[in-house]
């Protein structure tokens, strides 16, 4: 059985100006790649967030922290995967990587207190 199918953002944020990469993104990325069943949304989601910090593209980093948290990796878990790729990647993208999970994670406390 698939995995379920992922909502992104591209259509929200670039609609109109990059159609093409938004059906890419839509229908490919999230549409086929993350609906394959040899590794798990949650497997996915590690592995994408790794990409990223190492990558320093941190700009969809968010967004991905917080797929990651539907997708079952809890915070704790993915505290202990940048503090683990800080040796591998170097400090200064960890400590990038932390300002935006840390950000996530102060929005997500202001959302639910509302």
């Amino acid at each position: 059985m698939k995995n379920k199918a992922i909502i992104s953002t591209a259509k929200k944020t670039l609609g109109d100006f990059a159609p093409t990469f938004v059906k890419y993104t839509d229908e490919v990325l999230f549409g086929d790649s993350w609906r394959r069943e040899e590794l798990s949304l949650r497997d996915r989601s590690i592995i994408t967030i790794s990409a990223l910090v190492a990558g320093q593209h941190i700009d969809q980093l968010e967004y991905h922290i917080n797929l990651a948290k539907e997708n079952g990796v809890k915070e704790d878990e993915i505290i202990e995967i940048i503090t683990h790729l800080a040796f591998y990647v170097g400090w200064p993208r960890a400590a990038s990587a932390f300002q935006i999970v840390k950000r996530s994670t102060l929005s997500n406390i202001k959302n639910m207190n509302l």
